[in-house]
């Protein structure tokens, strides 16, 4: 008979989930990173699958036609307790995932799924699962299983040339090597947590593990079993040993993204394990000792939330040895086509194309947009258009219409700012001077509602056919 120790090398999957399309995209990239992957799109297939063969991990979205999370979870704990069960949910159900945990489920993963998180979760999963069977219990073992594998470490850091750029780079070259706690601030998407990642590659610490943790989707029931971990039996629900992310990090750095949404009450309990470099499982009495990195990171003003009672002054001088700044990617110049350049090689990889550039009315589009979104938003618009190309270069066309649009909005502006009217360039005639009063107002409007020509129209108190026969006017149709 198989050992359980030879079945838990197998690392099979099965997925439970009736969007086919959903388990078809989770069983190549699960099968992609070296898993042996079955997919259900009912509890009942899902339990005639379990009764054939041994899973390591059952990856379950909570909301089925024939059943639900809670049933599914609560059959395999009765007939296959050596299965690991990771719940898919909504925001929606976040109190319903964490009664779910209580059960008995390792985790939950929260829609829109991110494969990163998904992947780091599983290794999680299963880890923990081999750590229950070996009896490897020690936190060097286990912080050693959960080291990042090669999938979730950081793509290469894209140095620009831009002013904002070389003084960010600079920044971190200068504290990588020491050890100070650094505190990242920037807008969404600027790529924090890449910065992050590239303080510890250059540090001396580069050979441990680089633990990161969005604090922003915590829950206050999760958080401190999250942080500290807790012990077997120390809650109903608690089967096994989980090992808390301080211990994880331990040698190595640990990253708290969105430090500002923790509760009050955490960021003492933060604060003392950060004073004290010590820190408890939940529901044990020894004391571990901690010698890692702090980084954090906010997209808020931390001094403004300091002001507000929204974050612990102590905590805050506890981690602001050193502070970086990310700048936004509109105030970076020409480092937009840089980054460009370096995403469209990341999505020629990722999706075996060889697509070459860009048009020159790309390039002006890119230049022109807001990028509200950031680094985050060029990524994704890169990776779009390089899938939907079906030449060497990108074209408009392969644009998300709202970037391309905004372009050609901020053109006409620019145009009736410096006098020359689509249809005239006599600035001395009232008639004309309205007009042009009056299409930049209504261009203004459209951009603040991102297109929408409803919202735009009620605004503007005009009727839709009226906002449509103006748009038309000016080629904006």
């Amino acid at each position: 008979m198989t050992s359980m120790i030879t079945l838990l090398e197998m690392n099979k999957i099965l997925i439970i989930d009736d969007e086919i399309n959903i388990g078809l995209i989770l069983s190549k990239f699960l099968t992609r990173n070296g898993f042996e992957v079955n997919t259900a799109t009912s509890g009942a297939s899902a339990f005639e699958y379990l009764a054939k063969d041994f899973y390591n991990l059952v990856l379950c979205d909570f909301r089925l036609e024939d059943t639900d999370g809670r049933e599914i979870l609560k059959k395999i704990k009765q007939s296959y307790p050596e299965t690991c069960v990771i719940i898919i949910t909504g925001y929606s159900d976040i109190k319903l995932a964490v009664e779910l945990i209580k059960m008995g489920a390792f985790d939950y993963i929260t829609k829109p799924l991110y494969p990163d998180e998904i992947l780091h979760t599983i290794h999680k999963a299963i880890d923990a699962q081999k750590v229950v069977q070996t009896g490897v219990h020690t936190p060097e073992k286990v912080a050693a299983l959960e080291k990042p594998s090669k999938n979730v470490l950081p793509e290469e850091f894209v140095v620009g040339q831009s002013h904002a750029s070389k003084e960010l780079f600079k920044q971190i070259a200068l504290v990588a090597p020491t050890n100070y706690s650094v505190i990242i601030s920037g807008e969404s998407g600027t790529g924090k947590e890449s910065v992050a990642k590239s303080i510890h590659m250059n540090s001396s610490r580069k050979d441990k593990p680089f633990i990161a943790m969005d604090c922003g989707s915590l829950t206050k029931e999760l958080a401190g079993s999250e942080f500290f971990g807790h012990e077997k039996g120390s809650f109903t629900g608690a089967l096994f040993t989980k090992i808390g992310h301080f211990e994880l990090a331990n040698g190595g750095t640990l990253f708290l993204d969105e430090v500002v949404n923790l509760s009050y009450d955490l960021q003492a309990s933060l604060l003392r394990t950060v004073q004290e470099r010590k820190v408890r499982r939940i529901g044990s009495t020894k004391q571990i000792d901690l010698d890692l990195r702090i980084i954090v990171a906010t997209n808020d003003d931390l001094a403004e939330a300091i002001k507000k009672g929204r974050f612990r002054e102590d905590l805050y001088h506890r981690f602001n040895e050193f502070n970086i700044n990310v700048p936004s990617l509109r105030n970076r110049g020409n480092d937009i086509l840089i980054f460009a350049e370096s995403f469209l090689k990341q999505a020629n990889a990722e999706l075996n194309r060889n697509v070459k550039g860009f048009s020159q009315e790309v390039i002006e589009c890119f230049k022109t947009y807001h990028w509200s979104g950031n680094v985050r938003e060029l990524k994704n618009v890169i990776r779009r258009s390089a899938l939907l190309t079906e030449g060497e270069i990108i074209q408009v066309k392969a644009l998300p219409l709202e970037i391309a649009t905004f372009a050609k909005v901020t053109a006409l502006q620019n145009a009736i700012g410096n006098g020359m009217h689509i249809e005239t360039r006599n600035r001395r005639d009232l008639k004309n001077a309205a007009m042009e009063a009056e299409y930049d107002t209504i261009l203004n409007v459209l951009r603040e509602v991102k297109f929408n020509k409803t919202k735009a129209a009620e605004i503007l108190n005009i009727d839709r056919k009226t906002l449509y026969n103006k748009m038309k006017a000016i080629n904006l149709e």
